[in-house]
């Protein structure tokens, strides 16, 4: 995969779902924290450390790993993160939640381990990690999840927490309810597993919504497909995930679209434009000799979105 921008992944999801910080806010007897303005960042802290625990041991850390943690707050999983990664870099908001953290190990062995990073993880510049662990705030899961995908070198796992609807739709299957474009542009590039189903009740304040905890583990070798092109194709196919393809091909503007990329590409090439080309047919004739034309994006496999993306590449069409 290309390294690109975070406003270039940040697109590749579909219209989010709401964040557990924006559902709490809209009860009225939603608990606040008396110390943080955590709504202000998305941010629950995550109080159960039992529950803390378990997502530091899915990961599985060697002492020789280095960590990226997004979003510490007071530090409940960074602390469980020092004691067995030989380093660990939070990426954190909020310089209140990053001077609480701090003073936790200030004076302590651990101390030197810990490097604090306070910005916005999206436009950070991420150091070298092996492994990424996130209590994630919410109204940047996807562009977390692209922005990690895209990270050069590649780590080796990262076990995120997200909103239980989000988390389900990363692992969702073709021919599933949850099965979308976002579910297939993820796992182009990873293999994700559901590992943990975690409780309102064990964040501070309580949000309104539940959470879940994922596993990423990035293909490596990535396959080498361009990231647009991939995504440009399923914002097409899954702009109606039950319509035909044929159908959303069809829609207004998606014909204009591709030929005028397809000009771009034979200017590129020094390949002759004629005036005449029939793109429309040219589209059919791909889809009737792929098998896609009755085809609907709701069981299309990842495999199945790249033949198609094949045969299109094929006839010069392109989608970025």
């Amino acid at each position: 995969m290309p390294r690109a921008t975070s406003e270039r992944f940040s697109r590749a999801h579909e219209p989010p779902v709401k964040s557990k910080q924006a559902k709490a806010g809209e009860d009225s007897n939603a608990v606040r924290n008396p110390i943080f303005n955590t709504e202000r960042f998305g941010q629950h802290i995550l109080k159960n450390p039992l529950v803390a625990q378990g997502i530091v041991d899915k990961a599985g850390l060697k002492p020789t790993d280095r960590v990226l943690e997004v979003g510490p707050g007071t530090g409940n999983l960074t602390v469980r993160i020092l004691e067995k990664a030989k380093h660990v870099t939070v990426v954190e908001m909020d310089p209140r939640m990053a001077a609480e953290l701090t003073k936790r190990v200030q004076g302590k062995p651990e101390q030197r381990k810990l490097e604090i990073m306070i910005g916005d993880f999206v436009k950070a510049e991420l150091p070298y990690f092996d492994v990424c662990i996130s209590n994630t705030p919410y109204q940047i899961s996807s562009p977390l999840v692209f922005r990690l995908l895209s990270h050069r070198p590649i780590f080796r796992v990262a076990i995120l927490m997200f909103q239980r609807e989000f988390a389900l739709r990363l692992v969702a299957r073709p021919g599933t309810s949850l099965w979308s474009r976002l579910s297939a542009n993820v796992q182009l590039y990873s293999k994700v597993d559901h590992i943990m189903k975690v409780g309102k009740n064990n964040f501070r304040p309580a949000p309104l919504v539940e959470s879940s905890v994922v596993r990423i583990v990035p293909l490596d070798p990535p396959p080498p497909i361009r990231f647009e092109e991939f995504d440009g194709l399923n914002r097409i196919i899954f702009s109606r995930r039950n319509k035909t393809i044929h159908g959303n091909f069809m829609a207004k503007g998606v014909i204009e679209m591709l030929e005028k990329n397809w000009k771009t590409w034979c200017a590129e090439q020094d390949q002759m434009i004629t005036d005449d080309v029939d793109m429309k047919s040219r589209i059919e004739k791909v889809l009737e000799d792929t098998g896609n034309t009755e085809n609907r994006a709701a069981k299309m496999d990842v495999d199945d979105i790249l033949k198609l993306l094949s045969a299109f590449h094929e006839i010069g069409v392109h989608f970025a």
